[in-house]
């Protein structure tokens, strides 16, 4: 991992990304298409290898999931209104994907902007982000309060139970959002409504079992990539975290989202998310732009970079050291 250089001023850094934020509906529409068909076709395959072998049907979900996270990434760019150069197609596209992703469009897209706007501030932490204690905040809860963060922030539960929670069900109705937000619950009873016109077609053709066979495994596997996604683009060591008087936007994206080295491939699939630190300092450049901006603009190219075993090794990591201004596991918490 390596620490980023003094942060250019905001200005500089506007007439930067503001070449890079212009979409296409050719490159768009190009994206939605080799990433829908291919998930249909791998979804199909699924299904009539149940006829072969069940270990195959999973070979064919864990493609499909990778779709699926690519289908994500295009709802993602569509609710920062900047896959598409129309806005009503952005909001189409992305209300429909959120069907697949099991993610209701508009609230997603109203929750992720509240991550945006306060990632990083300690005084903000609400919508959108994993749940980061202090190293004081954790020691002043009681033994149930810590016994309860410990498991929250265990690898098996953020990563497998969390995933299942959060898209199945939490996403069906989600609670912790105001009722005023009528355009958000909205999203989300209509993405229910989809989402069993998909169950009761399923059930009415290929059978309720075998569409469950099929889909569960897709979307947990989709569901555990995702947040592992999101965890190590902001959970790592030497990431961002700050007071509200002393919070810095621009600093928030620069040092407090890091690039993701993946393999060409993943980095497909993943329609570019590595590049995570980019995304965060302008939201409206599409995802098909980033590497060409990260290519072209050095200042983005000396921040913290992690690998995926980087990222695996950061699961460890649970508690902001005010301290020492660092990420830092339950042990090294106690050991101090």
């Amino acid at each position: 991992m390596k620490s980023s250089p003094p942060i250019p001023d905001a200005r500089t850094l506007a007439t930067i990304v503001n070449q890079y934020r212009t979409p296409s509906y050719g490159r768009g529409l190009f994206q939605l298409t080799t990433s829908a068909i291919p998930f249909a076709l791998a979804w199909a395959g699924a299904y009539l290898s149940l006829q072969v072998s069940y270990g195959l049907t999973l070979l064919f979900a864990l493609l499909a999931a990778g779709f699926v996270m690519r289908l994500f990434m295009i709802q993602h760019d569509c609710g920062h209104g900047a896959f598409f150069p129309s806005h009503k197609l952005n909001d189409l596209v992305g209300g429909v994907i959120g069907v697949l992703t099991l993610v209701p469009y508009r609230y997603w897209r109203k929750t992720h902007a509240i991550h945006h706007k306060t990632s990083g501030d300690l005084d903000y932490r609400t919508f959108g982000d994993i749940q980061t204690l202090t190293v004081r905040e954790f020691q002043a809860l009681s033994f149930m309060g810590r016994l309860g963060y410990r498991m929250y922030r265990h690898p098996l539960v953020l990563l497998g139970i969390g995933p299942m929670y959060q898209f199945i069900l939490k996403h069906r109705l989600p609670l912790d959002v105001p009722w005023s937000w009528k355009r958000e619950w909205t999203s989300v009873l209509l993405t229910n409504l989809g989402l069993a016109a998909l169950v009761l077609l399923a059930w009415r053709t290929i059978g309720l079992g075998d569409f469950l066979r099929v889909q569960l495994p897709i979307s947990l596997i989709a569901g555990s990539i995702g947040v592992f996604l999101f965890y190590v683009q902001h959970q790592f060591e030497d990431t961002y975290w700050r007071e509200h008087p002393e919070w810095d936007f621009h600093a928030a994206g620069l040092q407090g989202s890091s690039y993701l080295v993946l393999p060409k491939v993943l980095q497909w699939f993943t329609a570019n998310i590595g590049l995570h630190h980019i995304h965060h300092v302008n939201s409206r450049i599409p995802n098909y732009r980033l590497p060409e901006c990260f290519k072209r603009e050095p200042v983005f190219q000396h921040v913290t970079r992690i690998t995926l075993w980087d990222g695996v090794k950061c699961l460890r990591l649970a508690l902001w050291d005010e301290k020492s201004g660092r990420l830092v596991s339950f042990r090294t918490a106690r050991a101090v």
